[in-house]
């Protein structure tokens, strides 16, 4: 199979820009926008526009004072993504008893809500699944919306439960690989840019009305959330008792996520 046809079983949409790439002996993948040396070929001819980068790349763009005021979070309000896909996402979501503004914080961070996102690494579509982390998800079309939130969802749980329900970490693990953390004795990996990938999902997940808790699975198989304490509790949600926290918006929209979700202070 020629270079251009395997990878366009991977890309049913056409990219924007111009889009370089090569295989290696190994099988793996390698993108860029432009021809960095005589192995890359010319994949996708689109027109360039002006300070546009790869969606992937922006996630390493240094943090602002206010969310508002990053490049993705302008993206993001500007797509109709975010909405087209939301049914999508609470599906996937409560498959794997996830928080659906997780998910779509990291979507947002990953590709901007591009279906079409790629990185120079090979990392596909909204939730950027390599093909070595589809693979072993039996992903087939990467690229497909559905199959790609499904994989990565179901990565982004066992990274949870890897961790122990430490979220930083198997945000970081998603990033950077699970075997960085690990290799750094489970502790976010000194990478810039792993760093800020944490801190800026985390700042999507509040955009998006999570509440960043550890999460945790029981002997029972329950899933639990510890939330933090009084003094770090957004505004207007106070001390309260369980009834009182259970009406709340972001804690509802947690339970939907996971009917068999159980929130412990």
């Amino acid at each position: 199979m020629s270079l251009g046809l395997a990878l366009a079983s991977l890309f049913p949409g056409t990219a924007r820009a111009d889009l370089y790439a090569y295989v290696d002996e190994a099988g793996q993948m390698h993108f860029a926008q432009e021809k960095l040396d005589e192995r890359y070929e010319l994949f996708v001819k689109g027109e360039t526009r002006p300070g546009m980068a790869m969606s992937t790349e922006l996630k390493y763009l240094p943090a602002t004072s206010k969310l508002e005021d990053h490049i993705i979070y302008k993206r993001i309000q500007k797509t109709p993504n975010v909405k087209k896909y939301e049914a999508m996402v609470l599906t996937e979501a409560r498959r794997q008893q996830l928080d659906p503004a997780l998910v779509k914080a990291v979507i947002a961070v990953e590709s901007a809500y591009d279906p079409a996102a790629i990185s120079p690494k090979g990392a596909i579509g909204l939730m950027q699944l390599i093909p070595e982390t589809a693979e072993r998800y039996g992903i087939k079309t990467i690229a497909d919306p559905k199959s790609n939130i499904g994989g990565g969802t179901r990565y982004l749980k066992d990274l949870i439960d890897m961790f122990g329900g430490n979220l930083s970490l198997a945000l970081a693990g998603y990033n950077a690989g699970e075997g960085a953390v690990r290799q750094y004795k489970n502790a976010i990996p000194p990478f810039p840019e792993t760093q800020q990938y944490v801190k800026l999902v985390l700042q999507f997940y509040e955009y998006f009305g999570g509440r960043a808790g550890k999460y945790s699975r029981g002997p029972d198989g329950r899933i639990r959330l510890t939330l933090p304490g009084r003094r770090n509790l957004p505004p207007g949600l106070g001390e309260g008792t369980m009834d009182q926290l259970a009406r709340d918006p972001r804690a509802q929209e947690l339970l939907k996520a996971a009917p068999a979700a159980e929130a412990v202070r």
